[in-house]
């Protein structure tokens, strides 16, 4: 998955906010660290505890993200395919979501404060839904890349985006007041939520192609078959029984938040083929998922 080099990805309403200090080397390695990054990166869990890093400097400071004009400019740096990937989301979603309203975009530059916590490198992306506003900071796909030996590509990049849009369109939606938490589990209301996040993830993926900038010039290429298998491949990554089984301890599925490997996959796919019609987690029977 690529942007058109051409496409005027400028305009993009994404800010940076925060005090650059990145998670400090050494103290955690091994496939149990993957699985602990891979956690935050996706579920937005603060684990913070248990990882060691230097000292976080918060602030507020804000500016523009600077330099992302162009198709060209996303596909060379991870904050500009961020800011680029809100655009054609937001485009979709105009279209498919009876009034929507954009969410702010906040690229987080070390840690912010947010009102639902703060937002950091620790904490992985996430959706905050009194603030309307998504939370990610790139320096987890660096980490992924460089220090464990993860793909963390453009596609997996914009799929974890996706996904907290996919939130943010269940909260202007009202569904996170229809089916509030009602604890955990395989059936539970917060994994019918995380699913249908991957399924409308999935159903963004499968129309990716067809968002175009004011000129015509559509955002991004058709994604490869190998693309859409990372993607798939990262929501099997993140399945609570994945997580469960390479930190180490046993499968139980009544602590579930997120959903099985397969579930994940499932809904992505079904996403991914069906489009967003296709995303009624909440309706379907118990056991069923």
């Amino acid at each position: 998955m690529t942007f058109n080099e051409n496409a005027n990805v400028g305009g993009n309403t994404a800010r940076r906010r925060g005090a650059g200090v990145a998670v400090a080397g050494g103290g955690i390695a091994g496939i149990g660290a993957i699985a602990v990054l891979l956690f935050q990166l996706f579920t937005g869990t603060d684990i913070s505890g248990i990882i060691p890093t230097g000292p976080q400097a918060g602030g507020a400071g804000e500016s523009e993200i600077e330099q992302c004009q162009t198709g060209a400019d996303a596909n060379a740096r991870d904050d500009c395919r961020l800011a680029a990937g809100s655009l054609a989301l937001d485009q979709f979603w105009q279209t498919q979501a009876q009034g929507y309203r954009a969410p702010q975009l906040i690229i987080v530059d070390g840690s912010t404060p947010t009102q639902c916590g703060t937002a950091s490198n620790q904490t992985g992306p996430f959706y905050c839904p009194p603030e309307e506003t998504v939370y990610v900071d790139p320096t987890f796909f660096a980490l992924l890349r460089q220090q464990f030996d993860a793909t963390a590509g453009p596609l997996a990049q914009l799929y974890v985006l996706a996904h907290e849009y996919g939130h943010h369109v269940q909260y202007i939606a009202g569904s996170m007041d229809r089916y509030p938490d009602n604890g955990s589990g395989p059936d539970s209301n917060g994994v019918r939520r995380e699913l249908q996040a991957d399924c409308f993830a999935g159903a963004w993926v499968g129309s990716m192609t067809e968002q175009v900038d004011a000129n015509g010039v559509r955002y991004l290429d058709p994604p490869t078959q190998q693309q859409i298998a990372d993607a798939i491949n990262a929501a099997q990554t993140v399945g609570d029984d994945h997580i469960q089984r390479e930190s180490g301890g046993f499968v139980n599925p009544e602590s579930w938040t997120h959903g099985s490997s397969a579930q994940r996959q499932q809904w992505f796919q079904q996403g991914y083929q069906n489009g967003v019609s296709a995303c009624d987690t909440f309706g379907v029977p118990g056991g069923s998922l």
